[in-house]
């Protein structure tokens, strides 16, 4: 099934979302320029979420990718929610004062977040106000603590996973007299979702990730060339500190059950995440929620099966291992995405497609046949292919986008290939997830002058 680059396109480009700060009196303040997004579904629906938010009480922008799976149920609710519990837990104590007041006496309330979304990228309208309930709980117990001091920020992202992932646990407990409202909360918290969020304030950079999607930046270095520079860890097997980690927290005769065949209790790959409460609630809570639940819930076969040697749960956390990053004006962009885009490309490979999209300079690398025999021929085909690129190579006016074209299209010569991006493209529903995995990216753009302003004040 072969599809014309216009159709190519038109898939690619259908969940792009751009954003572009807005200049005051003409002149930038933020160290943001704006950010790009995209995302590439493979399950149907895509599991996948994404947000970006602007913290209008306190400075900063708040921009984030989460991974879900059991389903999307998970990874819709931390999408729309966390961001709510990260800028309340960052609020000045009168304005949480403020806020509450204006709740008691149905006033309005100021707004906290300005949400930057794509048109399809929605919120479960039936959950709001069980989601306000919460979200104002929290509050009230943030104004009844009042220490005083400003929150600060690495502390504000660790209790707001927290708090979040509690909450999705709770409301599951508590279940609803709506029986439509009782399905999702238990949805919700049997599902689980991986988050990989950035908040930049200023000079201030900080990451804060629970799972397996990765945050990177992009550097540019004098002579012109990109580098990366990590600003996560995945939390998997693969992490020797993580895997030490879950084995501390659990007896020595667990020890040889706890990690099988790379994954949690042999199921499951992040070994953090949001929801997933099969892993975190004791094996009476599990079956009594599950009896008293909808119909509904008891044909998912996912809620009725105990994973194997659950003895001393929980085995799973939502807290988010945070990272802190001074940013300087050789920093270009942020990249935000879920694991579908580094399980098929190298981060200094991302780092150089992205810097030079952004900055138009191709660094031609020498081509690289790694071992293949090459005809004289074939290498002329490539360098006219190279040379055709790079004159097309600004078709996208999204640097997700772009990003996603070469995840999906590249060929062993590391040039999209068009032909290899159509199949990958055109694969059914049930085939399309044996091939890749959903990918959701966020490139953000940062204004070096602001940066190197902001350093030359101190």
């Amino acid at each position: 099934f072969y599809l014309t680059p216009p159709q190519v396109n038109s898939i690619l480009k259908a969940n792009e979302y751009s954003f572009k700060v807005p200049e005051f009196d003409g002149k930038n303040v933020s160290s943001v320029l704006g950010f790009d997004s995209n995302q590439l579904p493979a399950n149907a629906p895509i599991e996948d979420r994404r947000s970006a938010a602007t913290c209008l009480q306190t400075r900063g922008m708040l921009l984030g990718v989460f991974d879900g799976h059991a389903g999307c149920a998970c990874a819709q609710a931390v999408s729309e929610r966390l961001f709510y519990y990260i800028a309340v837990s960052l609020l000045p104590h009168e304005t949480l004062l403020e806020i509450e007041n204006a709740v008691e006496s149905g006033r309005a309330l100021l707004p906290i977040l300005q949400w930057h979304k794509h048109p399809n990228d929605y919120f479960s309208k039936e959950a709001s106000k069980l989601y306000f309930n919460s979200l104002r709980t929290y509050w009230q117990e943030l104004i009844d603590l009042n220490s005083g001091e400003t929150a600060d920020v690495k502390e504000a992202l660790i209790n707001a996973f927290k708090r979040l992932d509690n909450d999705i646990s709770l409301e599951a407990q508590v279940g609803d007299p709506n029986s439509f409202l009782n399905y999702l909360v238990l949805r919700v918290a049997f599902s689980g979702a991986t988050a990989c969020v950035a908040h930049v304030d200023g000079v201030d950079l900080h990451v804060a990730n629970t799972g397996d999607s990765r945050a990177m930046l992009g550097v540019q270095e004098e002579d012109g060339s990109w580098s990366a520079v990590n600003l996560s860890y995945d939390h998997n097997a693969q992490n020797e500190h993580e895997v030490k980690r879950v084995k501390m927290e659990h007896p020595k005769a667990e020890e040889k059950s706890l990690v099988k065949q790379d994954r949690l209790l042999g199921l499951l790959m992040p070994f953090r995440a949001f929801g997933d409460v099969k892993f975190k609630w004791s094996i009476e809570l599990q079956k009594r929620v599950v009896e008293s639940g909808p119909d509904q819930l008891n044909e998912n076969e996912y809620t009725k099966f105990i994973p194997p040697n659950y003895h001393t749960p929980p085995y799973l956390t939502a807290e988010p291992e945070v990272i802190y990053h001074r940013l300087r004006p050789q920093d270009k962009f942020l990249v935000l995405a879920t694991d579908g885009l580094w399980e098929t490309m190298h981060r200094q490979d991302v780092a150089r497609i992205v810097g030079e999209y952004l900055t138009g300079v191709h660094h031609q690398q020498p081509i690289a046949v790694g071992g293949y025999k090459v005809t004289l021929g074939q290498m002329h085909g490539l360098l006219t292919e190279r040379r055709a690129r790079i004159s097309s190579v600004f078709e996208d006016q999204n640097a997700a986008t772009h990003l996603i074209r070469h995840a999906v299209g590249n060929n062993e010569f590391g040039t999209v290939d068009h032909e290899r991006l159509s199949k990958m493209l055109s694969l059914p529903e049930e085939l399309a997830r044996m091939y890749r995995d959903d990918i959701t990216i966020i490139v953000v753009q940062f204004n070096s002058h602001v940066i190197g302003a902001c350093q030359n004040e101190e």
